[in-house]
């Protein structure tokens, strides 16, 4: 794995809890499905430690295993081999003690829910104890204010997606796990929601770990982007974004956004 510099650390709360403390451990873990003659290893010998309050995106060719990662940290892939740690404790533990929240492409609400019945969900199934978040202050952080009310089919696909963002904060999770969550949205509503993303992660001050396939997007949200090859998934490159906080979308026109950009892509062709 290549080496880094530091990246510089926002002025939030994540800054307050990154300074060394790891958040997710990653150590010679494998991936393998299907066995003998039929076994196809989807991840070989990956290691990477995520800081706690950091912002990390992962982009590779599709079929690298991004997914496949995210997955095994939140206990929905088994690892083959080698060990993961999530704040110390194993996937099993951590999911049990509600660590982390998932957020997929797909907003997944429930059609006949509200918006604040769809993000008082995992409090109803799972029980949310004292700790949690106010489902309506989750409505107006990822600015929803006002629609509490509305139907999944009464709001956009990113006002859908914004309430899946607080869905998964209602529990107050240490640890956001997002894959592809703005993959399938129109340009302009994925640059409001990156900028919206940096918003809510600079106010919780949670750990991000955010599949995409978009290089600029990686290089715009990411205090650091993780690069995976393919065939099987394995670590490029752990590469430090040194751009200062807060982000503004203007920054993508930078002589310095545009070298990042091409040196992500640098990687992924010789992935």
């Amino acid at each position: 794995m290549a080496a880094t510099v530091l990246a510089k650390v926002p002025a939030s709360p994540a800054a307050a809890h990154a300074m060394g403390a790891v958040a997710v451990s990653v150590r010679g873990v494998d991936v393998v499905f299907g066995g003998d003659k039929t076994a196809v290893t989807a991840l070989a010998g990956v290691s990477v430690d995520i800081p706690v309050g950091s912002l990390v995106t992962m982009i590779g060719p599709s079929g690298c295993g991004k997914s496949t990662l995210l997955r095994t940290i939140a206990d929905l892939v088994p690892a083959s081999a080698g060990e993961i740690t999530v704040l110390g404790r194993s996937p099993q533990e951590a999911r049990r003690e509600r660590n982390f929240s998932f957020v997929f492409q797909d907003a997944t609400l429930l059609p006949w829910r509200s918006a604040i019945d769809n993000v008082r969900l995992p409090l109803e199934v799972g029980g949310g104890g004292s700790a949690h978040a106010e489902p309506a202050e989750l409505l107006k952080l990822v600015g929803l204010a006002g629609r509490e009310r509305a139907l999944p089919a009464e709001l956009s696909g990113g006002m859908r997606q914004r309430v899946a963002i607080a869905r998964a904060l209602v529990s107050r999770p240490k640890i956001l796990l997002m894959d592809e969550p703005f993959g399938a949205l129109d340009e302009i509503t994925r640059d409001k929601l990156n900028e919206e993303l940096l918003r809510i992660w600079q106010e919780t001050g949670t750990t991000i770990m955010f599949v995409t396939h978009s290089i600029p997007e990686a290089a715009f949200l990411g205090q650091h982007v993780l690069v995976l090859a393919s065939h099987p998934g394995r670590v490029k490159e752990f590469m430090t974004i040194d751009l200062p906080y807060p982000r503004r979308l203007a920054v993508r026109d930078t002589l310095e956004f545009v070298r990042i950009t091409a040196r992500l892509r640098q990687l992924l062709e010789e992935c």
